[in-house]
């Protein structure tokens, strides 16, 4: 006999899938309760609820901690309720739910619920979700409303559903959505323009000053994203790539686009798959013994990939043409590309363009100025695999594989849900943290430098005859040497140089750049 779920919804509990509550035996709530008591294989999102026996609401460690009159009807749609009140959309969790529970459960809720907004969200999610039409008239009454509550998360353009009287302001496409829930991080950063700021600081700036900065830093960025793949490429590849990424914003999104990105990237395609993946994926070692992998992440199943990446570009275009925010839109792009991980090489590189691409086309950035962010990715390198994982280290449990010969992963279960619906909110967090650093230090830092170099090669220049190549030289010898010309610089570069002369020379690089201190 099949156990009735609804007997679980009301155990109490002090632990949930290892997760430890802040108090002992008590009840979960929402998408907890639902997870547990359908036994979904999901990942588990960030933040949980449970019924407190406290008479305050609190958040600690991941879990919502609410009052006892909070408590839900154990019921389904009791706890369905709660989790769109109060946690907002898990579309991963609706979409497992949906496919356990019997058709005739949800039916019953919408009749019996006929003037509720929570019964006619729920049934417009499972016809969305599960692509699947129930055998329901359509709503005749009811103001309509929203179905991602924007206090809790941040929506897309609204899109009106006449059949369940709904306002569908998901910021996806159902083969694509991942979510950003409002914290109160976000909610600070973004008031404070960071866009306007920047524009607002480089039109201060000397145009020849910012276009050498923009140059040195666009370069920086190219090969800081070589760098964090554990690459050093030769100056003339860097350059090419740094010229690829100054086109980024310029195109729309696509899969040629995308294989032209992995063109110029991967020169020899004797040792690499053109295109995307005909095999499976995964980032990790392979055990030095036996060979087999070692993942930390599992990408996308091959045969997925189309699917996944049609989402992706649907998403984009959608947001694209709204007011949802660059970096948010960035995020989702970006960050879900590198979890589908849809080529053999290159995917993080691409990755990392795609974060230029949004930013330029969405205005976010100044229009012809790369925001040096894989600089300061490298600079986070631990934060930036921290926030990776965070997305993998949930999903790995729920991926079967097996090892193939070549070392390779193969999966044997179904995973696309896995890489189109994921909370973003730890991502975007970070990538704009990232941001704030390059408008704040970054480019500021790049032309404070600029004129303390413009100004000793002034000095210089006026000081000694000497070629503008070579004074350039000269200051690059002093950078990497702490303002001090070494031995090696003055028996041969530099050996014209009378002591008097290096000595002046060094005492005006130390008032200028201030290494005194």
């Amino acid at each position: 006999m099949k156990k009735d779920p609804y007997n679980q919804i009301s155990d109490l509990v002090s632990v949930f899938q290892g997760r430890y509550l802040p108090e002992n035996d008590v009840r979960l709530a929402g998408y907890a309760a639902l997870i547990s008591a359908f036994n979904l294989s999901v990942p588990l999102p960030d933040q949980l609820a449970a019924i407190s026996h406290r008479h305050t609401r609190y958040e600690k460690e991941g879990w919502l901690m609410f009052t006892p009159r909070h408590a839900p009807e154990s019921t389904l749609f009791g706890h369905l309720k709660f989790a769109l009140k109060y946690e907002g959309l898990n579309l991963s969790v609706l979409k497992a739910l949906y496919e356990k529970v019997d058709t005739k459960e949800i039916v019953e809720i919408v009749r019996a619920q006929q003037t509720s907004s929570y019964a006619r969200r729920i049934w417009f999610l499972y016809e969305w979700l599960l692509d699947k039409r129930l055998e329901l008239p359509d709503a005749k009454s009811g103001n309509f409303v929203d179905v991602l509550d924007s206090e809790l998360q941040y929506s897309g353009p609204s899109r009106v559903s006449n059949r369940h009287r709904v306002k569908n302001n998901l910021p996806g496409v159902r083969t694509f959505c991942p979510l950003i829930r409002r914290t109160q991080y976000l909610e600070k950063i973004i008031s404070e323009n960071l866009s306007v700021l920047a524009k607002k600081n480089i039109g201060k700036i000397h145009p020849d000053i910012l276009r050498r900065a923009a140059a040195f830093l666009l370069l920086k960025d190219s090969k800081a994203s070589f760098a964090i793949e554990n690459e050093t490429p030769s100056q003339s590849r860097s350059e090419r790539w740094a010229q690829i990424i100054a086109q980024a914003g310029s195109v729309t999104l696509s899969h040629e686009e995308l294989l032209r990105l992995q063109e110029a990237l991967i020169v020899d395609f004797r040792f690499t798959h053109f295109g995307y993946r005909n095999m499976g994926g995964f980032v990790g070692e392979h055990d030095r013994v036996t060979g087999f992998p070692v993942p930390e992440h599992i990408s996308a199943r091959w045969q997925d990939i189309p699917e996944l990446m049609n989402g992706i570009f649907a998403t984009e275009t959608l947001l694209m043409n709204s007011d949802y925010d660059p970096v948010m839109l960035a995020t989702v792009i970006a960050f879900g590309f590198v979890f589908i991980h849809p080529f053999e090489d290159g995917n993080g590189r691409i990755h990392r363009y795609l974060i230029h691409h949004e930013l330029l086309k969405k205005e976010f950035s100044p229009k012809g100025f790369v925001f040096p962010i894989s600089a300061v990715l490298l600079d986070k390198i631990e934060q930036y695999r921290h926030v990776l994982k965070a997305f993998s280290k949930l999903r790995l449990p729920l991926i079967s594989w097996r090892p193939t010969i070549k070392g390779n992963v193969e999966v044997t279960n179904e995973t696309v849900d896995l890489y189109r619906y994921f909370d973003a909110t730890v991502q975007a967090e970070f990538l704009y943290s990232c941001i704030k650093i390059t408008i704040e230090n970054s480019l500021p830092a790049e032309v404070n430098y600029l004129k303390k170099h413009d100004e000793l090669k002034q000095f210089i220049n006026n000081y000694l005859e000497m070629p503008d190549a070579l004074i350039d030289l000269m200051i690059h010898f002093l950078n990497q040497n702490g303002g001090k010309f070494s031995k090696r610089a003055l028996t041969k570069e530099f050996e014209a140089l009378t002591k008097e002369e290096a000595t002046t020379i060094e005492e005006q690089y130390s008032n200028i750049f201030d290494t005194s201190h």
